[in-house]
């Protein structure tokens, strides 16, 4: 049995009051709420007891259902409660049938399972921060505990299906408008409040609503059936590949045509299908995948403590460095922006200003914040203010000389304690810290592109690097809302490395007669944001072919030099900023295909001396895929054997967050892991005879298919080798 559990205490008042107790965030494990519904069964049975009010421990209702009995339950190592046992005989019979009447005292988190249980009181008081909602979908699931029902007979059907299928929890004063909550107070008067509504219901005074029958907030059925099928609309658009949410969307119709018990009976049906499903798997995976990434042996778990960083410095104001200070400034850290003359500086800090006000326009930003944002950042032309900075941020162009100079400066300028990071994406940082003594503070801090948008944080670390500098990077990351992977240090470090690949494949493939269009569109079917071509046009074909020569002299046995670019180039056709890349981009940025590009394919071919192959244009779009996606998993083997990341779910995080990698997948070892070691290893096998050593299985891949192992543990038998 877990730790979790509930407490029963019973006032003069006549009021029981049930608390939730299962820090950090009173998650319902299975324990709890059995716990809790003992507590309600007693206090329906004592003759003291008039009403009952729930509430949760520290400052927070519930989490929600506790996830990792999903794995358990997945496993089925525990013993399942029969389809709607929960949801209907207790949730449903037993609590809100209930003879006493309940009020739900609702502070800092009310979400999933949590909201389902708060719901299901006859009425709920909340602080106004109070975060209210159902994510169930981003795991995979669906609302399970009746919220399928209620959540639209509280708050209409339109604002229920926006909250569930996009998983957007409200505020208190929200839920407060849209009727979910009947009364916002604050914290230290929750309870209170919360106790005297419960002994109003009894007396009458107020009224006594089972949230399951109410129907004033429901669209009369003809609108309803609209609502429901314009929702199906936009969740296929969304995420053609989901099933889960056109589930749920057919739960919820269930109850609105045939009534909230048809609803509850098919919900508890449905879950039990959902939780099952392949998708829940991969995101329950990737849940726990990316909690784990804070976990770092070696630097976590030294008993250290981050130090308290309170200025930092940003060397270059182009668009990383811009997009890096933007992520600072969001999250209230003062920057200093340097830039090498006042133009550079002026465009620097208006970058800067055009990413808040971008924010502003979307609404997810004040006009206030964004003055107060703004104001954190100072511009510098040169050292004279880093003599307090605590940590650097070096996002100049990568050229190793001049980071190499930057360097030997910011150790002559900076304190000592200061931490020295860079942001360059390929370049090997003991080559950066060459002519410098600080390399025991020497770190890379990657930002993925835009910097203030993505998600992700590579942090690199040299056998050097101290311990103490790793754990305070990671501390800032997370403040600044990234998931941080911690990676050893080797050219294109772990997420860039492992997708080189990617592009290179599709580039061989299109000398050989695919249609670089084709590839793309299988790419968005799988899931992918954009496919390769559309991805290079965005990031630019003059860093494309410098990336990719940087990969050649890395790895020069299993690179595939392909002349396209360099000849697209050539005619100035350089992606999107130009205009024309592999795509046509009009004034609006609208793309359209080119069939100018087959002229440059037919010379890249004749360069490359290869006869377009006929069988390639017949190929599904299963087999384009893993054509391109193998590779990725081939490098992907080589870095998880080179301990350049410390598990290999740190890759599915890397994968998911850095390159858009579809989470619903599971990542891409956890997607290779499905496919097998061994028949993947036959795949690249057969087309390293046909196209050369560019898909020639590494040694790991070989190992593994010969054991039948899985790649997931790969990283297990390697110690990490920086």
């Amino acid at each position: 049995m877990g730790t979790g559990r509930t407490t029963l205490e019973v006032g003069a008042d006549g009021v029981a009051v049930i608390t939730i107790v299962n820090p950090p965030v009173n998650s319902l494990s299975i324990d709890v709420l059995y716990s809790l519904n003992d507590n309600y069964e007693q206090a329906l049975r004592r003759n003291d007891v008039k009403a009952i009010v729930v509430t949760g421990a520290g400052g927070k209702f519930s989490g929600g259902f506790d996830i990792s009995s999903f794995s358990a339950i997945l496993g089925e190592k525990v013993g399942q409660p029969s389809a709607g046992f929960i949801s209907i005989d207790i949730i449903t019979n037993t609590w809100e049938g209930a003879r006493k009447p309940s009020v739900a005292a609702i502070d800092g988190l009310a979400l999933g399972g949590g909201l389902e249980v708060a719901m299901a009181c006859h009425a709920r008081v909340s602080t106004s921060s109070a975060q209210l909602g159902l994510p169930e979908l981003q795991l995979g699931v669906i609302p399970g505990f009746g919220g399928t029902q209620r959540l639209p007979r509280l708050v209409g059907l339109t604002k229920a299906l926006e909250m569930i299928l996009m998983s957007r929890p409200i505020k208190g004063e929200e839920a407060h408008s849209l009727g979910l909550v009947d009364a916002i107070v604050s914290s230290d008067q929750l309870v209170k409040t919360a106790k005297l509504w419960a002994l109003d219901i009894v007396e009458f005074r107020k009224p006594w609503v089972k949230s399951l029958f109410k129907t004033d907030k429901l669209e009369p059925l003809g609108e309803a059936r609209e609502i429901l099928n314009f929702a199906r609309a936009q969740a296929k658009k969304q995420a053609a590949n989901l099933q889960h949410p056109l589930v749920c969307i057919d739960v919820i119709e269930e109850g609105v045509i045939s009534g909230p018990l048809a609803g509850l009976q098919k919900e508890a049906n449905s879950f039990q299908t959902v939780v099952a499903s392949e998708t829940c798997k991969s995101l329950v995976h990737v849940f726990f995948a990316q909690r784990s990434t804070s976990k770092v042996p070696g630097i976590t778990n030294l008993g250290l403590k981050p130090r308290e960083i309170t200025k930092v410095a940003i060397l270059g104001g182009g668009l990383m460095g811009s997009g890096i200070a933007t992520a600072l400034v969001l999250s209230n850290f003062p920057v200093i922006l340097k830039e090498v003359n006042a133009d550079f500086l002026r465009a620097g800090i208006n970058r800067i200003r055009a990413n808040l006000q971008s924010r502003v326009k979307k609404g997810k930003m004040t006009e206030e914040n964004f003055e107060k944002s703004l104001s954190l950042v100072k511009g510098a032309l040169d050292y004279e203010s880093f003599t307090d900075v605590d940590l650097v941020i070096e996002a100049v162009i990568e050229d190793v000389s001049l980071k190499q100079q930057v360097f030997a400066d910011l150790e002559k300028y900076c304190p000592s304690h200061c931490i020295l990071a860079s942001n360059t994406s390929t370049i090997d940082l003991n080559l950066i810290g060459k002519s410098t003594n600080s390399m025991d503070r020497i770190v890379g801090a990657h930002f993925f592109s835009p910097a203030h948008i993505m998600p992700l944080l590579e942090i690199v670390r040299t056998h050097k690097t101290s311990p103490q500098v790793v754990l305070d990077l990671l501390d800032i990351g997370t403040k600044i809302h990234k998931t941080p992977i911690v990676v050893g240090n080797c050219t294109g470090f772990a997420v860039n490395r492992m997708f080189f690949p990617y592009t290179q494949s599709a580039l061989l493939f299109v000398d050989h007669g695919l249609d670089p269009y084709k590839i793309d569109r299988a790419c968005t079917k799988f899931g992918m944001p954009m496919g390769p071509f559309r991805m290079v046009d965005l990031v630019g074909f003059g860093v494309a072919v410098a990336i990719g020569v940087q990969y050649l002299q890395s790895f020069p046995d299993r690179c595939y030099k392909s002349m396209l670019m360099p000849l697209m180039l050539k005619d100035k056709r350089s992606g999107e900023a130009s205009g024309k890349g592999f795509y046509k981009y009009d004034e609006r940025r609208k793309i359209s295909p080119d069939p100018e590009i087959k002229k440059y394919i037919e010379k890249s071919r004749s360069a490359a001396g290869v006869t377009p192959d006929p069988e390639l244009m017949k190929l599904s779009d299963k087999d384009i895929i893993e054509m391109v996606f193998l590779p990725v998993v081939n490098e992907a083997c080589r870095v998880l054997d080179e301990g350049v990341v410390v598990k290999a779910s740190d890759l599915d995080i890397g994968s998911i967050m850095g390159m858009g990698f579809p989470p619903y997948r599971g990542g891409i070892i956890f997607w290779a892991d499905s496919l097998g070691a061994a028949y993947i290893h036959k795949r690249l096998d057969e087309w390293t005879k046909k196209y050369g050593d560019f898909f020639k299985p590494c040694s790991c891949l070989a190992q593994l298919a010969a054991s039948g192992g899985q790649l997931s543990t790969a990283a297990g038998q390697v110690k990490a080798r920086l």
